[in-house]
């Protein structure tokens, strides 16, 4: 069965075939580091990392390109007219690009806790003003852009109504119409610059009070948020590659402005397939700062959050994302992961005995129970090389991790119950019982990038507890000296420990 993907440019399946034989180049829009990242965006990284993986296992050769976002504007499309990076560097008393790197080595420690791949470039947004710079000047050459007052905004209203001849209108990839956005557009800053209300801004002219800013053209300014990753995507991909990918927040406008200008550029769709994940809700509700539900990946580690229970190890999140298809919506809650927590250990503990497993030769039948069903050794055996055979099926239908899942459950019971002497061991061919332990390390640890939850956590949550106590011993003898060198010492090696009004501490990592 060869690989299908849902594309969402499509709205259907479709065989998947890279532009380029035995190569794929595939984009996915990374994070903006003007903080650090939340459980929402666990899911495309981890996503991301799974279709990535599995392609390198079909033998592609994987181009994976993730941008970061460093540039703090988000001027338009419902976001706040502000500099998010100048804003956030101010409340934390730093350089705005000290902030950027802070967020971003904080990004990447959370990447490698949930064992995710790097991707082969990770280009940022700062680092690529000029190839940006080029791209609106060609959009502006073409007369699908114009500069007014130091800024430069793309000219939705033409475009539309050039492109939609050869079947690239705007609104191709999330569906929606121009006439519908002309009327539900909100008001926005430097809206009476623009010609039409749906236009976006490729340049803007940055105020005195703007610390990000660059030489253009038009004036002092910085890159909209949407020309960053067509430059980007175009520079390191080329005109047209296989897979964008990304959440299913970002569909509309970000992608859609993505297509557009890169259209104007280059006269194709810069992607051809477009792969979009569902959210993480919790407890039904979308997370956001105006619910008060937004918790960040180092308080899911730790616990340190009101909504949590307990703290999750890295890899039980990791397995709570790929319990659920991709595309469907994914509700957090304390029970969910919990049952995550236990049954990602009861699916390695069959891994590990399947790996202590001597490979033997094949004896004369015996009967076998599995699960209550009466089955001889040969059917034992098919039931084993049909639940194998089925876990590639799933893969190949548009990355389906849950029915991988599934039966990845349906064969630790087996496993167990060789373990047990339930299931004599010769009830499975020699062949079968080889497949079954390359499978199995093939779909648990090199496909789904899961790993041991070592107890490593656990014993530097207890050597920290033990720091806390001894600092709060020496303040309590005002020993003063060596309860600074704990806290500073600590604050060095990227620990921040929080005196609390109760008289109690805690710590959080930086």
């Amino acid at each position: 069965m060869s690989l299908k993907v849902y594309n969402t440019l499509s709205r259907k399946k479709e065989d998947f075939k890279s532009i380029t034989e035995g190569h794929v180049g595939m984009y996915v829009c990374g994070p903006t580091v003007s903080g650090e990242s939340h459980l929402g965006h666990a899911r495309p990284y981890v996503t991301f990392d799974v279709i990535h993986r599995y392609l390198k296992h079909l033998g592609y050769k994987v181009r994976y390109v993730r941008n970061i976002t460093d540039a703090g504007h988000f001027e338009e499309e419902g976001r706040e007219a502000e500099d998010k990076i100048a804003k956030k560097a101010l409340l934390e008393r730093l350089e705005p690009m000290e902030l950027v790197q802070k967020y971003t080595n904080l990004f990447h420690w959370a990447m490698n806790e949930f064992n995710t791949l790097p991707p082969s470039i990770e280009p940022t947004a700062t680092g690529h003003i000029v190839e940006q710079i080029v791209m609106i000047e060609k959009i502006i050459k073409d007369g699908y852009a114009y500069a007014v007052n130091g800024s430069v905004y793309f000219d939705v209203e033409k475009y539309n109504t050039e492109f939609r001849k050869i079947g690239m209108p705007y609104g191709i990839l999330s569906g929606r119409n121009l006439e519908d956005q002309l009327e539900t557009t909100r008001e926005l800053d430097n809206q009476e610059e623009k010609r039409n209300t749906a236009d976006f801004a490729l340049w803007k002219n940055a105020p005195p009070e703007h610390i990000q800013r660059w030489p253009s053209p038009w004036g002092e300014g910085f890159p909209g948020w949407h020309i960053e990753c067509s430059a980007m995507s175009n520079k390191y991909l080329g005109d047209q590659f296989d897979i964008h990918g990304g959440g299913m927040d970002l569909q509309f406008p970000h992608h859609e402005c993505e297509i557009a200008q890169s259209a104007v550029v280059n006269h194709k769709t810069m992607a051809k397939y477009w792969i979009h994940n569902n959210m993480i809700t919790i407890n039904g509700r979308k997370m956001g700062k105006s619910y008060n539900n937004v918790i960040k990946l180092s308080e899911m580690f730790t616990g340190e959050h009101p909504l949590l229970e307990q703290p999750y190890h890295p890899m039980t999140i990791r397995f709570f994302i790929l319990q659920s298809h991709y595309r469907s919506t994914l509700d957090f809650g304390n029970e969910a992961l919990k049952g995550s927590e236990k049954a990602f250990k009861r699916l390695w503990e069959a891994y590990e005995v399947l790996n202590s497993l001597p490979l033997t030769a094949y004896s004369q039948p015996l009967g076998s129970s599995v699960n209550g069903e009466q089955l001889t050794e040969d059917d034992l055996d098919e039931k084993v090389n049909t639940l194998l055979n089925e876990l590639d099926e799933f893969m190949n239908d548009d990355f389906n991790t849950a029915k991988v899942i599934a039966n990845l459950f349906e064969l630790a019971p087996i496993i167990n119950g060789i373990k047990d002497k339930h299931i004599p061991i010769e009830a499975l061919q020699p062949a079968t019982l080889s497949l079954l332990k390359s499978k199995m390390k093939d779909y648990i640890e090199d496909i789904f990038g899961l790993k041991h939850e070592k107890e490593g956590g656990d014993k530097l949550d207890s050597v920290l507890q033990l720091l806390m106590s001894l600092r709060k011993e020496a303040k309590s003898k005002k020993d003063f000296v060596t309860s600074d060198k704990i806290r500073n010492e600590l604050l060095a090696l990227g620990v921040q420990l929080k005196d609390e009004k109760d008289g109690g501490m805690s710590y959080a990592f930086q």
